[in-house]
């Protein structure tokens, strides 16, 4: 049969094509059965747990002296370097003194006027007894006089308490350090005037050894802290240890204890001030200055950690973690995670010591697969973990 010259090349793209379709008409041979996903998991185990948290604070001068003139008049010496190291009962000013040397002289003549009179009075009071005694004067002549000597003995202790008065006066023109510590910049100068009772300090005088640390706790961590002591779910130390870090990440060398909380909360801030006491030979911390402290709130018995990595959250945002149980199959447990523990949550329920907790290969598997197990080789040690958390 003779076919038309334009059908010929069809018919023999067809007659090649035919092949190659049976080709792909073969069914693929069977891969068979995969094998199990491999997961590494984490085997939990309960120990005892150091719960610590991180709060901000201030560095505060274990003592601060404000510098003040007792007496007024003009500024004539200081005697201190500025920023230097001073000791209590230390001069630092001098202040004119002519005014106060004449007071006390003043006072001590006044002192000796009225002893001479006291000693007359008593003299006539002694007379006026022995003329009584002979019936020569009236009983009233000699109560005057009584009067007059009593008097007059009075007079001398005022004046006496006038030179005293005058002494301290003359002593103040002598300003002296309150307290040691390290003194900062002078406001006055020489020649200036001050007054007892003005509102400008001469200078501020700093304790900076030990020093003190405020801390910023809330008040609703105190009162979670409070109950679970009081529940027995928390073991305290009388004396908790208190590390800082300061503001350029430096760990800070020295170790301080806290020594109490205020007994009241900040109404703005919802807080409560915790004081921490610090040695500070190098004068490294100094007061106004920011810091981050650790504080150990207590001992967790048996507490359970799992790596953060192995927990997920749900939809509703519960957390949750796979388990492969005796069997190497999976299953979902739903957790009531508490505070973070460095890279660790702090299991409250839904996991068990002995636990496998899968914290690799997470993607491969669903919750009933059955599963290759590999203990994890350089997971975190549960046993010497410590909590940390705001």
């Amino acid at each position: 049969m003779q076919f038309p010259s334009l059908l010929r090349p069809l018919l023999l793209v067809g007659v090649i094509g035919l092949p190659l379709t049976a080709c792909q008409d073969k069914p693929t041979a069977a891969t068979g059965d995969r094998p199990p996903a491999e997961v590494t998991v984490v085997t939990l185990a309960a120990a005892d747990v150091n719960l610590k948290t991180e709060l901000p604070g201030r560095a505060v001068a274990f003592r601060k002296a404000e510098v003040r003139p007792q007496v007024s008049g003009i500024l004539q010496r200081r005697l201190f370097e500025e920023g230097a190291a001073v000791e209590a009962g230390q001069q630092l000013y001098e202040i004119n003194a002519e005014r106060y040397q004449a007071a006390v002289q003043t006072a001590q003549a006044n002192l000796a006027k009225t002893k001479a009179n006291a000693a007359s009075a008593q003299a006539r009071e002694k007379r006026y007894t022995d003329l009584l005694a002979q019936k020569a004067i009236s009983q009233q002549a000699y109560d005057d006089a009584l009067a007059t000597s009593r008097q007059a003995q009075a007079d001398v202790a005022v004046s006496e308490a006038a030179l005293v008065t005058a002494k301290i006066d003359l002593d103040y023109t002598k300003v002296l350090a309150p307290i040691s510590g390290r003194i900062g910049k002078s406001n006055v100068t020489e020649g200036a005037l001050v007054s007892a009772q003005q509102a400008g300090v001469l200078a501020t005088i700093h304790q900076l050894d030990p020093i003190y640390v405020d801390l910023a706790q809330p008040a609703a961590r105190i009162l979670d802290l409070r109950r679970q002591i009081m529940s027995g779910e928390l073991a305290r130390e009388d004396s908790a240890p208190v590390n800082i870090t300061l503001d350029d990440g430096s760990v800070y060398p020295h170790q301080g204890e806290l020594q109490f909380a205020e007994m009241n909360v900040n109404e703005s801030t919802g807080t409560v001030v915790v004081r921490a006491l610090f040695p500070n030979p190098d004068h490294l911390l100094l007061p106004g200055m920011f810091v981050r402290a650790e504080i150990v709130e207590g001992v967790r018995a048996q507490a359970l950690l799992v790596p953060q990595r192995g927990v997920t959250r749900d939809r509703e945002g519960n957390a949750t973690a796979l388990v492969v149980n005796k069997d190497n199959q999976v299953e979902l447990r739903t957790l009531t995670a508490g505070r973070a523990v460095g890279n660790h949550w702090l299991v409250e329920k839904g996991l068990a010591a002995g636990d496998r907790v899968i914290v690799e290969g997470l993607q491969k598997v669903a919750p009933g697969a059955t599963v290759s197990v590999v203990e994890a080789s350089a997971a975190t040690p549960v046993r010497h973990a410590n909590a940390s958390g705001e």
